[in-house]
C-alpha cells in the first residue's frame, strides 16, 4: 500500500491550498524487469507521432541541472513547462519522469552550511574579515530530502501559470517488484490521468542505495544525480504510453561518440543496430549515459511505447523541441521497429554525390547520350506516361484537393512530351561545353601557369510541387552539369513523377551512374530535408510563392536559389501600337495564366484612358473571361469599378488580372520596383527611347520591349530547359539553365615554385600574363 496518497481536489483555487499532491512509494533502483506484455505496436513513421494521446516526457541530469550543478537551470525548465502544458491543453496526457532533487538539495544545503561556518567564524574570530570556508562533500541522498519539495514547488508554481494541477509521486525499486504496489501505481496515475493532473515523477533518492562512482565522476564536489531511464522506460510501458521523450544534452544517438570527426546523428534507430554502435563517457552529472538510454529506449519500444531521444539544452530548439517532436519533425533520434523498404534520405544522398562524381567524370559526349536517351524515352513511353499522369489527375480532381491552375500544371499531354524531348535534345548538342571549361589562363610566372575552369556545383536538391515535366528537365540539367540531384516532388503526382524517375535512371544507366538522381519518395517533410546542410550544395525550390518562402526560411545553412513570386507587370505606354498592345497583354496573361512569367497586373499610361486601344484591351480581357481587379488610381477614375484590388503584389496564377493607370514611363518603373517581384516586366511602346530607358532603369531579371512576358522560359531562350528562373542578384539570374548550375575551380601548375621565391629577396617575379584560350577548350 502507499504511505501516503494526497490528491488535488477539483475545489475552486481560493480552498485548494496547493496545486501539487505528493505521493510517496518508496523502494525504486535500478532493477532488472521482465518485460509485460505488449500493449500494442509503437508508431513506424516519425509524421504518426501527431496521433500520441499518452506522452512521457523524461528530463535528464544534464537537462535540469545548471552547469555547476548547484540548483535548476530555470529559464530552461520554465520552457518545458510550457511546451508540457501546451500539449496537456490540447487534450493529451502528460506525465514527466524529472531529475534535479539532488542539485537543488545541493543548492540549500551549500547554501546552509556557507552560512553556518560564517556566523561561527564570526563568533570565533571578532572580526570582519572571514577566512577562506571550505564545503564538505555533500552526500546525495540528503541533498535528495533536502531538495525534493524545492523542486516539487517550482514545478507547481510553473504549471499554476497555465491552470494545471500537478502531482508528485516518489517511487523505488520495491514498488515495482511488489505486485500489489504496481497495481496501487498504476491505478493512481490512471486516476491522476483522469482529473487532467500531470503527475511528476522521480525516484526517492533519500533512500535508495548512492550510486557506484564512475571514472569519469571527478573533483571535489561533483555529486552524481541518480539517472531516471529504466523508470522513465517502465512507466511508459506500464502506463501504455504512446510515446517516450527523452531529452539528454546530446542531439540524439550517434553512430559514434559525438565530438569524433566521422560521428554522424543516427535520425532512426531499429533493433538490432547496437551493434554498429559504439558508446561514448557518460554525462558528468548522470550515471546511465547513452547505452543506459538506448537500452531502456529499446525496452519501451518492444513493450509498444515510440521513443525519441532529443537535446533538451540547446538554447536554438529548448524551447520548442518536445512540441516540435510530437509534431512529426525531424529532431533526435527516433526509435522505430519499422525499417524502410528503401535507403534513408541521407544514404540516397550519399549515393547521389558518389555517382555524380563519377557522373561528372564522363566525356561530354556521354553526357550527351545520357540526355539523349532520355529523350527518347519519353516519346517511345509517353503511353506509360500519360496513363500515370491520368491516376494523378483523377485522385486530384475526386479529392479537391488543388485548385486549378496546380491541376492544370499536373496535367501532361502529347504536346508536353514531345515539346520536352526536343528541349532535351537541344540541351544535349549545348552540354559537351560545359563541364571543364576553361574560363581563363595566366602565366603567374615562368613555368607557373593558372587556369579557372567550370566544375559541378555538387548535390542539388530540386524541390516542386505538381509540375511532374519539372522532372526530366531538371534531370537533365544535372546530368549535362555533372551534378547529383535529389528529388522531392509533391504527392499529388507521385505516380508520374515515379516512372519519370525510373526512365531517368534507365537512361543513366547506359554509363553505369543510375544513382546520380535520387527520388525522394520517403515521408521526409521539406523543413527536414533543409537542414542537410552537411551534404545538400544548393536548393531550387519550383512552385508556389508559400513553398519558396518556406524553404528559403528553413535552409538556413544551404543557398537557394529561385523567386518567391511571379509579380510580372506588363505597361502599355502612351505610343504604343494598338495590335502590339492587344497581342502582348492577350499572351501574356492568357496563353499560360497558371505560370510564373504570366502577366498579373497591366499598367495603362494615363492619355489612354477612353480610347479606342484601351476599349479593345478591356474588350479582350472580358472576351478571354479575365477578371479585372482594379487598382487605387484606375478606381477613382471610374464610376463603377471592377473590385478593387486587396493588394497590388498579388500572383493570381488564374484568369485574373490587377489594371493601374500611371502618368508616365518612369511612374511605371517607380511602380513596378515598388510593388513587382523582380520576374519579368515589359514595355509596350513605338519610342526607341522611352524603350531604353525602360529596359535599362527596370532592375528584374527579365525586361522585354514589345514582346509577351511568357517568353522568359530557358527553352525559349535557347538554353534547352531551365531549373527554374532565379530573382536573386548573385550567382544566376533569369531562366537558370546549364550555366547556372555551375560554379568554378582555380588549377595552378608550377614545378616546386614557393611564395618565398618572390620576396623582396627571391629570385623571381610575377608575370600575370593572359594566355589565350581556344573557344570551347575543355581541360
Amino acid at each position: 500500500m502507499f504511505a501516503r496518497l494526497a490528491l488535488c481536489s477539483r475545489l475552486p483555487s481560493r480552498i485548494r491550498q496547493s496545486n501539487v499532491c505528493p505521493v510517496s512509494i518508496r523502494g525504486f533502483s535500478q532493477a532488472k524487469f521482465l518485460l509485460p506484455r505488449s500493449h500494442g505496436k509503437s508508431f513506424a513513421h516519425r509524421s504518426e507521432l501527431k496521433q500520441a494521446k499518452r506522452i512521457v516526457v523524461k528530463l535528464g541530469s544534464a537537462v535540469v541541472t545548471r552547469g555547476d550543478e548547484c540548483g535548476l537551470a530555470l529559464g530552461r525548465l520554465a520552457s518545458i513547462v510550457e511546451q508540457v502544458a501546451v500539449l496537456q491543453n490540447q487534450g493529451r496526457e502528460m506525465m514527466i519522469v524529472t531529475s534535479g532533487a539532488v542539485a537543488f538539495g545541493k543548492q540549500r544545503l551549500r547554501h546552509e552550511i556557507l552560512l553556518s561556518q560564517s556566523v561561527r567564524q564570526a563568533l570565533h574570530s571578532g572580526q570582519n574579515q572571514l577566512k577562506d570556508i571550505s564545503v564538505p562533500v555533500l552526500e546525495a541522498r540528503a541533498c535528495a530530502a533536502a531538495g525534493q519539495s524545492g523542486l516539487m514547488a517550482l514545478y507547481e508554481a510553473m504549471f499554476t501559470q497555465y491552470s494545471i494541477c500537478t502531482a508528485q509521486i516518489l517511487v523505488t525499486n520495491l514498488d515495482f517488484h511488489d505486485e500489489q504496489k504496481r497495481r496501487n501505481l498504476n491505478s493512481t496515475l490512471h486516476e491522476l490521468l483522469r482529473m487532467n493532473i500531470v503527475p511528476i515523477i522521480n525516484t526517492n533518492d533519500a533512500v535508495v542505495p548512492p550510486p557506484v562512482p564512475n571514472s569519469d565522476l571527478q573533483g571535489v564536489n561533483v555529486i552524481s544525480i541518480k539517472d531516471n531511464d529504466s523508470l522513465a522506460a517502465r512507466l511508459a510501458v506500464e502506463m501504455k504510453a504512446d510515446l517516450l521523450i527523452a531529452l539528454s544534452d546530446v542531439q540524439g544517438l550517434y553512430d559514434s561518440p559525438p565530438g569524433t570527426d566521422d560521428a554522424k546523428l543516427i535520425d532512426i534507430f531499429y533493433p538490432g543496430d547496437q551493434q554498429s554502435i559504439t558508446y561514448g563517457t557518460k554525462s558528468r552529472v548522470g550515471i546511465g549515459g547513452m547505452e543506459a538510454k538506448v537500452k531502456a529506449a529499446l525496452w519501451a519500444l518492444q513493450g509498444g511505447t515510440s521513443v525519441v531521444i532529443a537535446n533538451g539544452t540547446d538554447p536554438k530548439v529548448t524551447g520548442h523541441v518536445i512540441t516540435d517532436i510530437v509534431e512529426g519533425k525531424k529532431i533526435g533520434t527516433f526509435f522505430s521497429e519499422v525499417k524502410p523498404a528503401g535507403p534513408t534520405v541521407e544514404q540516397q544522398t550519399e549515393m547521389a554525390r558518389h555517382a555524380g562524381r563519377a557522373l561528372a567524370s564522363l566525356l561530354p559526349e556521354q553526357r550527351g547520350e545520357i540526355i539523349c536517351c532520355l529523350a527518347e524515352l519519353l516519346t517511345e513511353k509517353k503511353d506509360e506516361i500519360l496513363s500515370a499522369n491520368r491516376k494523378d489527375m483523377e485522385l486530384a480532381t475526386s479529392t479537391g484537393c488543388l485548385s486549378q491552375p496546380l491541376i492544370n500544371r499536373l496535367s501532361l499531354s502529347t504536346a508536353k512530351l514531345n515539346s520536352l524531348a526536343i528541349g532535351l535534345r537541344q540541351l544535349a548538342v549545348s552540354s559537351g561545353n560545359s563541364v571543364g571549361r576553361v574560363l581563363r589562363r595566366t602565366r603567374v610566372a615562368n613555368n607557373l601557369e593558372l587556369e579557372q575552369i567550370t566544375v559541378p556545383i555538387g548535390v542539388l536538391l530540386v524541390i516542386f510541387e505538381s509540375r511532374p515535366d519539372c522532372l526530366p528537365q531538371v534531370s537533365a540539367l544535372a546530368i549535362a552539369s555533372g551534378n547529383a540531384l535529389l528529388l522531392k516532388g509533391g504527392k499529388e503526382a507521385s505516380n508520374t513523377n515515379k516512372i519519370l524517375h525510373q526512365l531517368t535512371q534507365e537512361a543513366l544507366s547506359i554509363h553505369g551512374v543510375a544513382d546520380a538522381i535520387q527520388l525522394v519518395s520517403t515521408r521526409e517533410e521539406v523543413e527536414d530535408l533543409c537542414k542537410l546542410d552537411k551534404m545538400i550544395d544548393l536548393i531550387i525550390p519550383r512552385g508556389s510563392s508559400e513553398l519558396v518562402r518556406d524553404i528559403q526560411r528553413a535552409a538556413k545553412g544551404i543557398p537557394v536559389l529561385g523567386h518567391s513570386e511571379g509579380v510580372c507587370h506588363v505597361y502599355v505606354d502612351s505610343e504604343a501600337s494598338m495590335d502590339k498592345a492587344i497581342d502582348v497583354v492577350k499572351d501574356s496573361k492568357c496563353d499560360y495564366p497558371a505560370a510564373c512569367n504570366a502577366m498579373e497586373t497591366l499598367l495603362i499610361h494615363r492619355d489612354l484612358l477612353r480610347t479606342p486601344l484601351f476599349d479593345q484591351i478591356i474588350d479582350m480581357l472580358r472576351t478571354e473571361e479575365v477578371k479585372i481587379h482594379a487598382g487605387p488610381r484606375f478606381a477613382s477614375y471610374l464610376t463603377f469599378s471592377p473590385s478593387e484590388v486587396k493588394s497590388l503584389r498579388t500572383e493570381y496564377g488564374d484568369l485574373e488580372c490587377c489594371i493601374e493607370v500611371v502618368d508616365s514611363m518612369q511612374d511605371a518603373v517607380d511602380h513596378i520596383h515598388k510593388y513587382g517581384s523582380s520576374h519579368t516586366d515589359v514595355i509596350v511602346t513605338e519610342n526607341e527611347e522611352t524603350a531604353e530607358q525602360f529596359l535599362q532603369q527596370v532592375d528584374s531579371a527579365c525586361v522585354f520591349w514589345n514582346s509577351s512576358s511568357r517568353f522568359a522560359d530557358g527553352y525559349r531562350f535557347g538554353l534547352g530547359a531551365e531549373v527554374g528562373i532565379s530573382t536573386a542578384r548573385i550567382h544566376a539570374r533569369g531562366p537558370v539553365g546549364l550555366e547556372g548550375l555551375l560554379t568554378t575551380k582555380w588549377v595552378l601548375r608550377g614545378e616546386g615554385h614557393t611564395v618565398a621565391d618572390f620576396s623582396e629577396q627571391g629570385s623571381m617575379k610575377y608575370l600575370h600574363e593572359s594566355i589565350p584560350v581556344p573557344q570551347g577548350h575543355i581541360n
